[in-house]
């Protein structure tokens, strides 16, 4: 009987981490459609901000309270995968808590920070489901969330409460064998959480305690491999993505725009004709970005990495006075864009021409032109995704390429052009002003 529980956790196992694996390489092929850019300077500021803001959690502290909740979560979920390591070797090996021979007492104070991590969760999840479902958080509650994003995010909160209640149920039920001493369930010593529901398990047999435990340890290591494969279709992939985000973060002071160098050099002769080439110079191929593969492969992986928290939209001054932009909206439109180009390439064998584009079938000009370029998303995302990246290559797009711009954007463009100022001035009367004082 051992010998198929082995085999049954191993093909399980084995299963569970090809599917992964699988969705994780499309994910990557998705993010690698962008155009390429280079992100390699100042490593040593990079990998401060890795441990500053992804596992430090830094921008989080903006609100103590919800960042102590979400810390409780996350170093559950970094910490607990220890017991989860023990887990699946025990699965393997046909052992029963592999570990408690190598560490020996330490065992105990580590189930027991594992135990006291699981009632942090458990509280900060049912209060984010809360805040979520019945106070309604106003940046939990926009209308981009409708449908599936309330709902993936549900699914994720009841999820991890369930695996912590397995989690504690089982060592509870364990715990309860260990003081009957029966079979392999040697006494190790009381456990801080668990040891005190262990007397509500005494009414049972030893034998329906031991299909206790072994239900939830079941339950519990299946419901992580089924957790594992559902976060490459969920906002919770932040949780591996976070991490190379925030490494390739723009370290460019806030505000500061990148720029096309040949619209420069066009500016630059404009105003010096003298320094203009001779020869006929290529014309770039395309200004701003229209779809999924003008972008660069970093606008992706932020799409990639958005939470959906809405801290972005919050903060956002055209959001706050009733614009239609909201920039987490403008991450999770590129994101599903990225997905259903995705499944046509699965289906196809490469792109086939849906008809579809980022700009105008997802993201419309509306919401473009809402932007202030104030750069307040950027400030608030707690794992440093830009929106406003993205908002200012369409931008351009609109412009540069469709020349689609509001009659008072024309009217600045064309004196720019022509008397090289906003103002409707020839350069000649700018001083004009002066001499007319004297």
């Amino acid at each position: 009987m051992q010998i198929v529980q082995q085999i049954l956790f191993i093909l399980i196992t084995a299963v569970a981490i090809w599917l992964f694996v699988k969705k994780v390489r499309q994910i990557g092929r998705n993010i690698n459609l962008g155009r390429d850019e280079d992100i390699s300077d100042n490593k040593s500021q990079r990998w401060k901000n890795v441990l500053l803001i992804a596992f430090g959690q830094k921008k989080m502290f903006r609100n103590p309270l919800v960042a102590i909740l979400h810390f409780f979560v996350y170093a559950g979920f970094i910490i607990i995968n220890i017991e989860v390591l023990e887990i699946i070797l025990d699965g393997i090996l046909g052992t029963h808590r592999l570990f408690t021979g190598a560490l020996g007492n330490v065992y105990v104070l580590l189930i027991d920070a594992f135990e006291v991590l699981a009632v942090l969760v458990l509280l900060g999840r049912l209060i984010f489901l809360i805040r979520r479902n019945i106070v309604k958080v106003r940046r939990l509650a926009m209308k981009e969330l409708n449908g599936w994003p309330k709902s993936d995010a549900n699914y994720i909160l009841v999820t991890e409460i369930i695996l912590m209640m397995l989690f504690l149920t089982m060592n509870s039920s364990d715990r309860a064998l260990q003081l009957r001493e029966y079979g392999h369930y040697h006494n190790l010593g009381n456990f801080l959480i668990s040891g005190s529901l262990a007397p509500y398990f005494t009414g049972l047999s030893s034998s329906t305690l031991v299909g206790v435990e072994r239900t939830c340890w079941w339950l519990h290591i299946v419901g992580i491999f089924a957790f594992l494969n559902y976060l490459p279709y969920s906002k919770h992939l932040h949780i591996i993505l976070a991490f190379p985000n925030t490494y390739y973060a723009r370290l460019e002071p806030l505000g500061e725009m990148e720029n096309m160098p040949s619209v420069q050099k066009e500016v630059l002769y404009a105003m010096q004709p003298g320094l203009a080439p001779t020869g006929d110079a290529a014309p770039p191929k395309k200004f701003g970005a229209k779809d999924i593969v003008d972008l660069s492969w970093k606008n992706l992986l932020d799409a990639y990495s958005c939470t959906e928290c809405g801290r972005c939209t919050a903060a956002c001054p055209a959001n706050i006075t009733g614009k239609l932009l909201s920039p987490r909206k403008i991450m999770m439109d590129t994101r599903d864009r990225m997905e259903e180009i995705g499944r046509n390439i699965n289906k196809n064998g490469e792109f086939k021409d849906d008809g579809k584009s980022l700009l105008h079938n997802y993201i419309s000009t509306e919401e473009l032109r809402a932007c202030t370029s104030c750069n307040a998303c950027v400030q608030e995302c707690p794992v440093s995704i830009s929106p406003l990246d993205i908002i200012l290559q369409m931008r351009r797009y609109l412009v540069m390429e469709e020349s689609n711009a509001p009659q008072e954007w024309n009217a600045m463009f064309s004196n720019v052009e022509n008397n090289f100022a906003p103002w409707k001035f020839s350069p000649d009367e700018r001083d004009k002003w002066a001499s007319e004082m004297s």
